[in-house]
């Protein structure tokens, strides 16, 4: 005699329905992170602690405004990842800091000053290298703008912007620089203190701010705190903005220094 088949209840298919969907929904999340950390390029450690994720994002626009020494920062990681890296349009983008930063040499393109084609010289190093900063050299459209940051979709390069770019994805700020060392109008600058920003759209859009010291001596960055809506938790110093990360210095600073 046959023994009756068992016949599931609802309750056992609707449970077996929940497994399925969360067995799918857990490979689902799992193939978005391969994605998104595939996409993810590297910064200096310092910059990676106010970044979302703690890395820039290939395909994106990223305004790097108040020194040319925070772009020669956000360039660090790129390049010591083995990718190439170039520069247009930044003529004081000096080759002996940016090895002292880190940057290979090997794998930078430097094209100091493209005049009013410079546009079409990003675009053509933006096909071939995958991280690619640039000044603009007059104002951009935004029609142009889009089409640009389409291509970079397209190619996975990262674009990093000296200046304004409208509908970039995140913004860079130098908020505060000040400097110690000098104690009575007299002394040896020693390092350099300086809030950072970050603005932008999404998950950048909240906006975060952090302290960084920049020793004179090796221009390396360290993270050294939070820094709170004004950036003023840092301690009173010198004021100072500089150029280059403190390589220029300006005039009437270093009159009232000597």
């Amino acid at each position: 005699m046959t023994a009756p088949r068992s016949v599931p209840t609802a309750s056992a298919a609707a449970a077996g329905r929940v497994e399925r969907v969360e067995e799918l929904q857990a490979r689902i999340r799992g193939m978005q992170s391969t994605r998104l950390d595939s996409r993810a390029v590297p910064t200096h450690p310092a910059l990676a602690s106010v970044l979302p994720g703690g890395a820039l994002r290939e395909g994106a626009v990223v305004q790097v405004e108040g020194s040319v020494t925070l772009l020669m920062a956000a360039l660090v990681g790129p390049s010591q990842s083995g990718r190439w890296v170039a520069v247009a349009g930044i003529p004081e983008f000096g080759v002996e800091a940016a090895a002292r930063f880190g940057i290979d040499l090997e794998r930078l393109v430097l094209v100091p000053d493209p005049g009013r084609q410079w546009l079409t010289v990003a675009a053509a190093l933006a096909d071939v290298i995958p991280v690619v900063a640039v000044r603009p050299a007059g104002r951009l459209a935004p029609a142009e703008a889009s089409r640009f940051a389409a291509r970079l979709r397209q190619r996975g390069a990262l674009l990093l912007v000296d200046g304004d770019w409208p509908g970039s994805d995140a913004r860079l700020e130098l908020e505060r620089s000040e400097w110690t060392g000098l104690e009575h109008g007299h002394g040896h600058l020693a390092e350099r203190e300086v809030v950072v920003r970050v603005t932008g759209r999404g998950e950048v859009g909240r906006g975060s701010r952090r302290r960084l010291r920049l020793p004179a001596g090796d221009l390396g960055f360290a993270a050294i705190g939070e820094a709170d809506a004004t950036g003023r938790d840092a301690a009173s110093v010198a004021d100072m903005t500089a150029a280059d990360g403190g390589i220029v210095h300006r005039p009437d600073f270093a009159a009232r220094a000597s």
